[in-house]
């Protein structure tokens, strides 16, 4: 009966995902988000406002949504936005890195909330040193490493 269930479910399609932010100061936020990483501003009240760019949507939330230090991938031309946030002054903490799952790059909002923006890896070079929430870097893992992970969690 369980399964049946789970398989019903499973079977209802999800819409998209807005993921809320915890920010600390909205107009100092807003502004960010829209100057520096070329969001735009959807709608907004005093402590929570939506912003978007492309398809990708975000909620700021003061208060009591969203955790501080969130992370959230999202898919982009990596190489170009590196150029573009490097003009903006946007705070990169760590700049485009091949990965065998993506180029992913990280970049840093005013409330310590970090962007993973990423795109196709590259299959020709080397796989980069992981930076972590704690700013350590981490050597890749190999298809072995993975494997003894899967075995040992």
């Amino acid at each position: 009966m369980a399964t049946e269930s789970v398989e019903k479910q499973a079977a209802i399609a999800f819409g998209s995902v807005t993921p809320v932010l915890r920010v600390g100061d909205m107009n100092a936020s807003v502004d960010y988000y829209t100057r520096v990483l070329g969001f735009t501003v959807n709608w907004r009240h005093p402590g929570f406002a939506s912003v978007s760019r492309g398809r990708c949507h975000l909620f700021l939330s003061m208060g009591d949504q969203g955790s501080p230090g969130s992370w959230v991938w999202i898919a982009a031309d990596v190489d170009s936005l590196y150029e573009e946030y490097r003009a903006s002054g946007a705070k990169i903490r760590n700049p485009p890195t091949n990965y065998e799952w993506s180029l992913e790059m990280q970049v840093e909002d005013l409330d310590g909330n970090v962007l993973r923006l990423g795109g196709e890896s590259r299959k020709d070079e080397p796989f980069g040193d992981w930076l972590d929430m704690y700013g350590v870097r981490h050597r890749p893992w190999g298809k072995a490493d993975q494997i003894r992970e899967g075995q040992n969690g």
